[in-house]
Order: structure tokens, then C-alpha cells, then sequence
């Protein structure tokens, strides 16, 4: 006997294809402070080391965003640069490595989203790199090595988020579009712009020349 299955389109469709379809897609949002609140992420760092340390805690709230109604989980990865672990004296870089990091928080969140229809965003956020002056080279090494993990993990598609300066989140748009996957970003700007006076149409614009392609 033959069995057909008809699988919902959202099991079938992409970030993209939903969104050209018309859906309304709705994210998740807020990990680093609800788990800070919960007490599984350490205030000032503010350190993903939780996807490893506690990883039924991070578990918890994908499954609380997604019961919510969320269509997309991201991983747990924000600040999960290497050299964002190693910053301001974080004690995370010697016993948990960037990868380690990176691949529980995208073990994680899969699992979730296969409970569900979601689909599964790494995201990368800015950089002590940056912040330090570092050159674009060193600063794109970063991004790339979260990217290896992403790709490696397969997710669905990537998000640049929480960015104050553009020229750093044109970098990582300019990484993340190496994946071939769809690439959202995100700024953490006013309205007279960011961090050096760029104003909000313009970072529009140089992300979209970037090649990102969601907001």
C-alpha cells in the first residue's frame, strides 16, 4: 500500500519562499535577558556559555517562544564570538571553546524547531574586535569562524543582529552571504543614526548592497 503524506508548506519553504508566499513569520526574541532574569546568564559579559552549562534551561525557552507561536528559533549565539568570550575577563574561554559554544546553541534550537515547523537562524552580533580597532580582516575571522559552525549545523538562515555600527554589520553580511543561505540584519540604532552618525537610510542602503536580504 502506497502512503501519501502532505507535509504543511513550512515544512517544504524557506525564510524567502514564506514571505514571496505572503505568511506572516513570526521570530523569537530576548534569550540574553529572560535567561540573566532566570539566572543562567551572567550579567556584563552577557556570554552564551548557558547553551552548554545549562542547556535544558535554553531548551525551556525555545520551546515557550515556539509554543508562543513562533516561526523561526534563533540559535543562542549572540556575543559567541571568540573574542567576545574572551573579553572583560570572562572565564567562559578557558573551559568552554567559540565552537563548543556554537554548536550546542545550534543542536538546541534544531531540536526545538523539529517539535514544530520552525526554522533555525544563526546569528552573529557585533565584536570587541571592532570596538578595538581591529582591521576588517581580523574582524570577518570572527564572524567566519561562527559561519563554520552555522554551515557545518546547516540552519536555515543567518541573522546579523544588535549592530551599532554599520561598517561592522556590512562585514558580517558580507561573511554570511559566503553560506549561499538567505542573510537578515539588524541594527541597534536611533533615529540619527549609528554609532558614527550613519544615518538609518543610508545603513538600509549599504546593507542591502551588502546582499542582505531581510530586514
Amino acid at each position: 500500500r502506497t502512503v501519501i503524506v502532505n507535509l504543511p508548506s513550512c515544512f517544504l519553504q524557506g525564510i524567502l519562499e514564506r514571505l514571496d508566499a505572503g505568511e506572516i513569520v513570526i521570530g523569537d526574541g530576548g534569550f540574553v535577558f529572560a535567561l540573566e532574569k532566570r539566572g543562567y546568564v551572567k550579567a556584563g559579559p552577557w556570554t552564551p556559555e548557558a547553551t552548554v552549562e545549562h542547556p535544558e534551561a535554553v531548551r525551556q525557552l525555545h520551546r515557550e517562544f515556539l509554543r508562543a507561536g513562533s516561526n523561526v528559533l534563533q540559535t543562542f549565539t549572540f556575543y559567541a564570538s571568540e573574542d567576545k568570550l574572551e573579553n572583560r575577563g570572562n572565564y567562559v574561554a578557558e573551559k568552554i571553546s567559540c565552537q563548543k559554544v556554537n554548536e550546542a546553541a545550534c543542536d538546541i534550537a534544531r531540536e526545538v524547531a523539529n517539535e514544530g515547523d520552525a526554522l533555525v537562524a544563526g546569528g552573529v552580533s557585533q565584536t570587541p574586535s571592532y570596538l578595538s580597532c581591529k582591521d576588517k580582516t581580523e574582524v570577518k575571522a570572527a564572524f567566519r569562524k561562527q559561519l563554520e559552525v552555522f554551515m557545518k549545523k546547516n540552519v536555515d538562515f543567518l541573522i546579523a543582529e544588535y549592530f551599532e555600527h554599520v561598517e561592522e554589520a556590512v562585514w558580517a553580511v558580507e561573511v554570511l552571504k559566503e553560506s549561499g543561505k538567505p542573510v537578515a540584519a539588524t541594527m541597534c540604532i536611533g533615529p540619527e543614526g549609528d554609532m558614527h552618525g550613519v544615518s538609518p537610510g543610508q545603513c538600509a542602503v549599504q546593507l542591502v548592497k551588502a546582499g542582505k536580504n531581510l530586514f
